[in-house]
């Protein structure tokens, strides 16, 4: 129970509540206000004449009308009726149709009265405004008749006559609790809305490390438990990433330390491979030695790319960034490597250019390091296509090196020798000097870019 108090619900209905309870509120302050605090005493009737009701009037009107015979008596019937009723108008039409006594009447009346005028007189009036009674006088209909009209208003009670006066005041006062409850739902459900955006930034910020980052917990109510609970899963991200890293860094030690441990019989059984064929042996043993031997190298190129690997994925790979001519970098390195195609008699075609800027920022070693994988590659799966090629290519977005064979391609065969994690080496190496690649491998060949983009200003 405690917790439902503290919820968004809880507070919701106490809005609703509140509203009800004002709306309540008003309407009984509008009622002791006007109906017991509101003076009164300038009324039209306030503290006289009778609260008879209109049947009562019309009958004691009717009786009191049957003892008039002249015009003195009708006027000291008006007279005493005045008394009673001050805002009354009356008048006597006698047996001519001359109107001969009147006192208070308030419209134009004409002095001599016919039956349609009398006819329409009685039908204008009847159930209108003025109360109106038409009575006849004396004890003969042809001796005339006295009528009686009184403001419909002067018979209301105190208490209608104030409604009919303030009732803009409950109006005005309905609408601005309605306003007021319209009021508090907004800002209410604003404070939510904020809240919650508060909740959405925060799950869109990320820290260094790329996890999203403690919000602070301010209630406890639903959107306090998704904060709460937002938070215990970022705590336990950062639990599982911190556990991730101890083990990665746990394998990358282990991978470093077998591949030094590796090198080092791998190095003393080549050593004795190399010793045997030069002693006198049988051809056969020297072709299997010499087999051996080639095995070892690339048992050893494996190791070191899996330690490159390693190295590079732990940053702890020296990289030192200088600024290199990139065509004379690339006929000195091809220099090398020129024998090594010739000998496996491939058809070597160097189309090298200077570019509009000559000067790539770059580690010598490292990009001497990427086109020896790449190179290795040509010679391991594109020795039926017996060619390669190595130029330089301008385009207005990048300045590009481009290595192509004709081989079957490498996505045909099978990944041999290393060369995923060797091309995964590139891939970190070219990227972390700022550069970019693409590879492009059918059946008809492989096409390698290694592309410095060019910066256009603003």
């Amino acid at each position: 129970m405690k917790r439902f108090f503290k919820s968004l619900l809880a507070k919701y209905i106490l809005i609703i509540l509140i509203a009800i309870f004002l709306i309540q509120a008003a309407y009984f302050a509008f009622i002791f206000v006007f109906f017991n605090l509101v003076d009164d005493s300038n009324t039209p009737e306030a503290g006289q004449g009778t609260q008879d009701t209109y049947d009562e009037i019309e009958e004691k009107w009717h009786q009191e009308a049957g003892q008039v015979v002249s015009a003195d008596d009708a006027a000291d019937l008006f007279a005493e009726w005045q008394e009673t009723y001050p805002t009354a108008s009356m008048f006597r039409v006698d047996g001519d149709g001359v109107l001969d006594v009147q006192r208070n009447v308030q419209e134009n009346l004409p002095d001599r009265w016919d039956i349609t005028y009398t006819v329409q007189f009685l039908k204008n009036h009847y159930e209108h405004d003025p109360f109106t009674v038409v009575a006849f006088t004396g004890e003969n209909e042809n001796d005339g008749f006295v009528v009686f009209q009184l403001p419909r208003e002067v018979m209301q009670t105190n208490a209608q006559q104030l409604f009919n006066q303030y009732s803009w005041a409950a109006i005005i006062l309905t609408i601005v609790v309605v306003f007021l409850f319209i009021f508090l739902s907004l800002w209410f459900f604003k404070r939510i809305r904020k809240r919650l955006v508060h909740l959405q930034e925060a799950m869109e910020i990320r820290d260094t490390d790329g996890l999203p980052i403690l919000i602070e917990e301010k209630k406890q109510d639903e959107i306090g438990d998704l904060e709460k609970s937002f938070n215990r899963m970022v705590r336990e991200l950062r639990g599982s990433r911190a556990r991730e890293q101890e083990e990665e860094q746990l394998r990358k030690e282990l991978i470093a330390n077998l591949s030094h441990d590796l090198r080092t019989p791998l190095t003393k059984i080549n050593a004795q491979a190399y010793t045997l064929q030069k002693m006198d042996l049988p051809e056969e043993a020297k072709r299997s030695l010499r087999l051996t031997s080639a095995s070892i190298e690339d048992v050893d190129k494996l190791i070191e790319n899996l330690l490159s690997y390693t190295l590079l994925m732990a940053s702890k790979y020296k990289k030192e960034l200088k600024e290199v001519d990139m065509p004379r970098f690339l006929r000195q390195y091809l220099a090398a490597w020129y024998p090594v195609f010739e000998k496996e008699e491939f058809e070597v075609d160097v189309n090298i250019e200077g570019f509009e800027e000559n000067t790539w920022e770059i580690d010598a070693l490292w990009f001497s390091r990427i086109l020896d994988n790449l190179l290795q590659n040509v010679l391991r799966h594109a020795a039926d296509g017996q060619y390669f090629a190595v130029r330089t290519e301008t385009t207005e977005q990048y300045d590009a090196i481009v290595i192509a064979d004709k081989g079957r391609g490498m996505q045909t065969g099978t990944k041999q020798k290393g060369e995923g994690i060797g091309l995964s080496i590139v891939d970190m190496m070219v990227k972390g000097m700022d550069l970019d690649w693409e590879i492009d491998s059918t059946e008809q060949g492989t096409v390698i870019r290694i592309m410095k983009v060019k910066r256009t200003g603003v």
